[in-house]
């Protein structure tokens, strides 16, 4: 099946997006192993003497569209097992840092799924060890910070998120927090709380995919079970007008990621995405690339769909690159930093 959007709604891949300029930004919602694009999971299968189900790099590049979440989820659960060394992940992790600066971004808290990978048999160690590497010399071999954002998998049993917990701390110069991804529907936040729990005693951060297939009670469930600091998508929150006005009053980050909500079918197409509705209604949204090796487009690209399909402004962009700083997990004065860089990118006064 074809991604549900045509050349129109994507963005160029030379960070510039046919005329809409590329602002620094911070990524605050993407998903390490949803950055493996078709080339280098061949490779890595090859590498690791890994078979994969698909006669070749052709075949395997049409395999990445879907028909909802979970067809998405099958394939990129799939995918993971190429992953099995700490230089794999290391190489994961430089394509995208490479990919993401192109197209602006400057800061990044990335998505990790652990479970994936030790559930498979690749140990904890080993995933941090790749992680370590890149994360560690990411802004001097491409020009951005990165930290690590842990998800638990809200499919699995919420034990082995709370036991998951104690084992991320030796790693805190790498992880700055944890979240929760995979299958929302059925899977509430608050299963979740006690793992959430622990990892705020701990001291880590705390975000949460809700609102995206699942309704505008697991935002708030998100919110007030988890201590959620970020929401993650958030895109249902409007179907409730009393969530839009706490989440207005008390400057709830979400994180947007358009190309993945229109590939998903949670927005049917692009013209119709909500984004521009919730910058009208004074939310802190910022927009994000999610899994862009398989949605069509990193950062910018998002930024370009959305900007081509909504008539963003200019002001709303640079608005969004603010947001994207002013929700992250930077120290003050390096997200005051970025902020003034953003005002200097966009022609304006900070």
């Amino acid at each position: 099946m074809a991604p549900p959007y045509g050349p129109d709604e994507r963005g160029a891949l030379d960070g510039q997006g046919d005329g809409v300029p590329a602002l620094p930004t911070a990524e605050l919602h993407v998903h390490l192993e949803g950055t493996l694009e078709p080339e280098l999971a061949v490779a890595l299968a090859a590498r690791n003497r890994t078979p994969l189900r698909y006669a070749g790099l052709d075949e395997l590049r049409q395999a990445y569209a879907f028909s909802d979440l979970q067809s998405f989820l099958d394939l990129y659960y799939e995918l993971s097992a190429v992953l099995r060394t700490p230089e794999d992940f290391a190489d994961l992790a430089h394509a995208y840092f490479a990919r993401a600066a192109a197209q602006g971004v400057r800061h990044a808290e990335v998505f990790v799924d652990p479970q994936a990978h030790t559930s498979r048999g690749v140990p904890l160690e080993v995933v941090m060890a790749g992680l370590g590497e890149a994360f560690r010399t990411a802004e001097q071999r491409h020009g951005l910070t990165a930290r690590a954002i842990v998800c638990f998998l809200r499919d699995r049993d919420p034990a082995e998120a709370e036991a998951l917990v104690p084992q991320l701390l030796p790693y805190r110069d790498v992880i700055v927090g944890v979240g929760l991804d995979s299958a929302e529907v059925g899977r509430p936040p608050e299963l979740f709380e006690r793992a959430y729990a622990l990892a705020a005693d701990a001291g880590l951060h705390r975000v949460a995919h809700a609102g995206e297939e699942g309704p505008p009670a697991y935002v708030e469930s998100a919110l007030d079970g988890l201590g959620a600091e970020r929401i993650d998508h958030g895109i249902r929150s409007l179907e409730d007008a009393s969530l839009v006005a706490r989440l207005r009053e008390e400057q709830v980050p979400l994180t947007v990621c358009p190309l993945s909500n229109v590939a998903l079918r949670c927005v049917d197409r692009m013209a119709d995405h909500p984004l521009r509705r919730m910058l009208d209604a004074g939310l802190l949204v910022s927009v994000h690339s999610d899994d862009p090796a398989y949605f069509g487009g990193y950062l910018h690209d998002n930024v370009t769909a959305v900007t081509r399909a909504l008539g963003l402004t200019a002001g709303q962009r640079r608005t969004l690159a603010e947001n994207s700083f002013r929700a992250s997990f930077l120290p003050e004065a390096e997200k005051q930093r970025h902020l003034k860089a953003v005002a200097a990118a966009a022609g304006a006064p900070a």
